[in-house]
């Protein structure tokens, strides 16, 4: 897990997707991305319990992609040896009649990581300038003031609510959340074969919708808005890391390499010191327990 280059994903300046690959094997078998992956996990899984007793910080891990990107399978691959009480998963859908009464961000925040968790939010606030911006229509239902028709929604609409992100992110890293955020970059071709197989194996059927062939035409717009959104709102204390998809056991690997990599260079992140009283009387507190089997 140790050899991942974390600068070769990490969104440092400026960046063209296209000069992105999708896939990337990382040069090793199934079985051996497999092992690593397990390894990684474990060593996650340790850490989380030490973020848990510390509760100085909470870290939100934020996954966009498109439609089969493999964003349900990371998680539960990813997130297998963690203590179900340190994690917490939000999919995010259409907004309800509730949410859509307060900007856009506030469904979000709610549902942020408390101290001493990990929050996983499956599509984020991201969404807000992706999906929106290929179907601004969808802007009017959230009856901003000033906003009467499409027309109205211009750039500058964008680059307010790219600011309103990054503002949003500040805020909660300046608070004791750790952000991370990863694209699932996903060729149009392999997302064609996903959807295939979607079709071809009826236990998958489930999770096809004739939704998916509508955006898929619209790829190209989905690509321009997920470079733009990437290239306004990679921050160092919010990064982006665009992470090939194409192969999803390297995608796991690398997305928990990256989290570990970067959660370890949190040197405060410690078990807390127990109190003086109690560790001068840990002696005393044992032989209390063992005198009980007598």
């Amino acid at each position: 897990m140790n050899d991942i280059d974390i600068k070769a994903y990490k969104v440092g300046q400026t960046i063209k997707l296209s000069d992105y690959r999708t896939l990337d094997t990382l040069n090793r078998s199934d079985d051996d991305l497999k092992k690593r992956l397990e390894r990684t996990r474990e060593a996650l899984g340790k850490f989380q319990d030490v973020l848990y007793a510390h509760s100085k910080y909470g870290v939100l891990v934020c996954l966009q992609g498109m439609d089969t990107a493999g964003k349900d399978s990371l998680i539960r691959e990813v997130f297998k040896d963690f203590n179900a009480r340190g994690v917490v998963v939000h999919s995010f859908k259409v907004p309800t009649e509730l949410e859509r009464k307060h900007d856009y961000i506030w469904r979000h925040y709610i549902a942020l990581p408390a101290k001493g968790k990990f929050g996983v939010f499956n599509r984020t606030h991201y969404e807000n300038v992706l999906v929106t911006r290929v179907h601004p229509e969808y802007i009017l239902g959230e009856d901003i003031p000033g906003i009467h028709s499409v027309a109205d929604i211009d750039q500058h609409f964008w680059d307010a609510r790219f600011e309103q992100i990054n503002n949003f992110e500040r805020h909660i890293t300046e608070n004791g959340t750790i952000v991370l955020k990863f694209y699932l970059h996903l060729s149009k071709e392999e997302q064609r074969m996903r959807l295939l197989r979607r079709l071809e194996r009826e236990e998958k059927h489930w999770k096809f919708s004739p939704g998916d062939l509508k955006e898929r035409k619209l790829w190209d717009a989905y690509q321009v808005c997920y470079e733009e959104a990437i290239n306004k709102t990679s921050k160092p204390h919010a990064p982006w890391y665009v992470i090939p998809a194409d192969n999803k056991k390297a995608a796991r690997l690398i997305v928990a390499s990256i989290m570990l990599k970067e959660l370890k260079k949190y040197k405060d992140i410690a078990e807390p010191d127990l109190d003086d009283e109690i560790k001068a009387n840990l002696e005393t507190y044992k032989k209390q327990l063992e005198k009980e089997k007598e």
